[in-house]
């Protein structure tokens, strides 16, 4: 494992017992997320970076009893506390990487990814690996429960030029992992980018 992936399990590994009591607040946007994806019933979803599972119940509502909802992770306590809270019933659990999904190519509808890209060790080579499990025209949502000013005033630290999620970089980006910008949103309340997967 690499140190990037080390370090991304150590710090989520600390934090997942309390994640969910730190942010109770963020289940309505979540689902206002979940709602931008333009999910049907039948459908099959990704939540890559899923952590302690927060959008597979939005998730399954949207693509219903006959739907797919698939919860992937790097970090084992975090699935595990998907599980603790049980939603584990929304969706199956995977413990896995989007450097290497162990997914077959085109076998979802869409990709949901709360907070991913700040975390990803090779933002164009996991976006396109995210590609690779999406049917062409699947659409990929990249959402944050508050905007890129309201999380770096969180944090104590000031947005820099070269933020993976400012529009004029995370277009281009995007655009060489086979995904087309379709919206962009970064509002205090909301950070919500969405894609559509390239043929």
């Amino acid at each position: 494992m690499s140190d990037h992936h080390t370090h991304v399990q150590e710090f989520f590994t600390a934090r997942a017992a309390d994640w969910d009591s730190r942010f109770p607040d963020d289940g309505p946007a979540y689902a206002a997320a979940v709602a931008g994806l333009g999910l049907r019933a039948g459908d099959r979803v990704l939540d890559a970076g899923c952590g302690t599972g927060r959008a597979l119940t939005p998730l399954r509502a949207a693509v219903g009893p006959t739907g797919v909802v698939v919860g992937l992770d790097l970090t084992p306590a975090m699935l595990e506390a998907a599980v603790r809270a049980g939603r584990n019933r929304d969706g199956r659990l995977l413990l896995g990487d989007v450097a290497a999904l162990p997914l077959r190519s085109g076998a979802f509808d869409a990709v949901f990814g709360a907070g991913l890209v700040s975390h990803l060790a090779d933002p164009t080579g996991n976006l396109r690996e995210l590609a690779r499990v999406v049917r062409p025209g699947g659409t990929l949502a990249l959402f944050h429960p508050i905007g890129r000013a309201a999380l770096a005033a969180r944090q104590g630290r000031r947005i820099t030029p070269d933020d993976l999620r400012a529009e004029p970089n995370l277009r281009p980006l995007l655009a060489r992992s086979g995904w087309r910008m379709t919206s962009y949103v970064d509002e205090d309340t909301r950070f919500l980018a969405l894609a559509a997967r390239e043929s």
